[in-house]
């Protein structure tokens, strides 16, 4: 995915300004929109599909450096466009999927508008590249907004609210003018596309209006990838790129109907308070927010997400917004679970623990990630091993009771690139864990990490004679993973991060164990064997009654020629 940004690493981008940090495998950070790929196509990236303009011009100035040009003048054409075709074709050839066979198709996202300078090195390489792989490999999709008229708005009495197409006329201009044609057109609108607009972007855009595709407005967005199949697109890539894709209906299509037709009639609501400090931009918890979509699905509730910011749960907001203060209470009181996610800086921290403090002493179903675990281990040791001033030392350093501690490879100096990042394994220390069991009874787990400090391991035993235990560590034993609290209906934290590896038909279990304690659904669920009930599955006669077992009839057919 090229995107025409200079940095190298997004870690250094803000989450209220541009989003979410999304970690691979790998533990590369990447920018959200590799989340969506990977959640929509069940599929594992690594660091090098986010292609970034830094990433381009650092390697072109090192082979700089190293002699690889023997002193000949840097430009971008060639070298610039090249290192981006280069990347583009190794990465194309790269497995994944579990199975290590190579892609037959490499999908590349390039970012930003026409016409931005910023993206303009890499329209010019893909105008090279369209003829170095050939037509018959090269498909050029545009994506362009078709915005409507709203009448309401509009003081003129002859507004009609109809569809305006020069935008896309004028963008399709300009792209054709720096040497790429379009094969399909991607209308992006709020209604469906009119007949009479389709013919006449078919008309001035030179494509037939075939390839015209309408992505309106769906009740869910589990519904587009239904919509593009509807107007033909699977067929005419099968046509255009000579795919050896079967067309006729698969079962993995089916379930996906299947899934999109539940979530547009659920009738039973639950609702999830999402504690947190970045509240103000929901993109800054996109994969959290999906992983409990999914899960509410699997389920079979619609999910109400009620964003508060943790701030506002503190003393400090009682005395100078105490409206805001009491709506911010209200919201968590009113929810059905907890969700703390993670985080980093001392502010709402309070708040934070708060919550936690909240859902443990009234029974609510909690879940904390990252740093949401961490505060639920302050919390603990404040109020029930009476250690007042506990704390991290991330924002207390000189605690007396420091139950949160920077890891040893953690270098104080220096922000970038000192996290414990991408997939580590996490060990299962006790048979009866709750959290063991909705991962189907496993001895280990395989999940994704983003963090600077873990819980101190030398205070382990205080914690477990007061029954917060620590059923999961890393291989060595030194890192505590997850905890989970003894006589409580659900309160369960987790160092790593499922969200990022949670998928619509495949819900993470931490996050699924969270609301089907939030539904009244956990005892039933786990006295069943961690089985859903048939009203609860995505298929009564497929003979599966798990969301997890239902993923593995989800893959698609082989498109090997044998």
């Amino acid at each position: 995915m090229p995107a025409p940004f200079r940095r190298t690493n997004t870690w250094v981008s803000c989450l209220r300004g541009a989003g979410e940090v999304f970690v691979l495998d790998d533990g590369g950070e990447v920018d959200l929109d590799l989340g969506n790929y990977e959640r929509f196509l069940d599929i594992r990236l690594t660091r090098d599909n986010n292609l970034t303009t830094g990433k381009i011009y650092l390697s072109v100035i090192n082979k700089e450096r190293r002699g690889d040009y023997l002193g000949k003048t840097v430009q971008v054409v060639p070298h610039i466009t090249d290192a981006i075709q280069e990347w583009v074709m190794k990465q194309a050839r790269i497995s994944v999927d579990d199975d290590g066979v190579e892609p037959q198709v490499c999908v590349i996202e390039l970012g930003g508008t026409v016409g931005d300078i910023e993206s303009m090195p890499f329209i010019e390489a893909f105008r090279q590249f369209q003829f170095k792989v050939k037509r018959e490999n090269f498909c050029n999709i545009h994506v362009s907004l078709v915005p409507q008229r709203n009448v309401r708005l509009c003081p003129q009495p002859n507004a009609t609210g109809e569809q305006k197409t020069k935008p896309t006329q004028n963008s399709v201009r300009e792209l054709r003018g720096l040497g790429l044609s379009p094969d399909l057109i991607m209308c992006r609108c709020s209604s469906p596309l009119e007949t009479s607009a389709k013919e006449k972007i078919s008309m001035f855009c030179h494509v037939e209006p075939t390839q015209v595709i309408c992505v309106h407005d769906v009740s869910s967005v589990y519904r587009v990838p239904l919509l593009l199949e509807d107007q033909g697109v699977v067929s005419y890539f099968c046509e255009r790129l000579s795919l050896p894709i079967e067309v006729k209906p698969r079962k993995m299509l089916s379930k996906w109907k299947e899934m999109a037709d539940r979530s547009a009639r659920l009738l039973e609501h639950v609702s999830i308070a999402l504690v947190g400090k970045y509240t103000k931009l929901a993109d800054s918890y996109t994969s959290v927010v999906k992983a409990l979509e999914h899960s509410a699905l699997a389920v079979n509730h619609k999910l109400e997400v009620k964003y508060i910011d943790s701030a506002d749960l503190e003393t400090a907001t009682l005395q100078g917004d105490p409206v805001k203060y009491h709506e911010a209470w209200q919201k968590l009181c009113s929810s059905h679970g907890v969700l703390v996610p993670g985080g980093f800086g001392v502010r709402g921290t309070e708040g934070k623990m708060h919550a936690i403090s909240w859902a443990r002493k009234q029974n609510k179903p909690f879940l904390g990630v990252c740093l949401g675990m961490q505060l639920a281990v302050c919390e603990f040791a404040r109020n029930v091993l009476g250690w007042e001033d506990a704390n991290s030392t991330e924002f207390h350093p000189e605690s007396t009771h420091p139950v949160v501690i920077d890891m040893p490879e953690h270098n104080p100096g220096q922000m970038g690139g000192t996290m414990r990042l991408g997939k580590r394994r996490t060990i299962f220390k006790s048979s009866t864990s709750v959290l063991r069991k909705l991962y189907g009874g496993v001895d280990f787990v395989d999940e994704r990490h983003r963090h600077r400090f873990e819980v101190n391991p030398e205070l382990k035993q205080h914690f477990e004679q007061k029954g917060l235990r620590f059923v999961g560590e890393d291989v060595e034993g030194e890192r505590m993973e997850i905890i989970e609290l003894d006589d409580h209906c659900y309160f369960v934290g987790v160092q790593y991060h499922p969200e990022f590896t949670s998928r619509p038909i495949k819900p993470s279990p931490p996050y699924f164990g969270l609301l089907l304690a939030a539904a009244g659904k956990l005892p039933g669920y786990l006295a069943k064997g961690c089985r859903l009930s048939p009203r609860d599955t995505y298929s009564g006669s497929s003979g599966s009654s798990s969301p997890e077992a239902d993923m593995s009839e989800l893959k698609s057919p082989s498109l090997s020629s044998d």
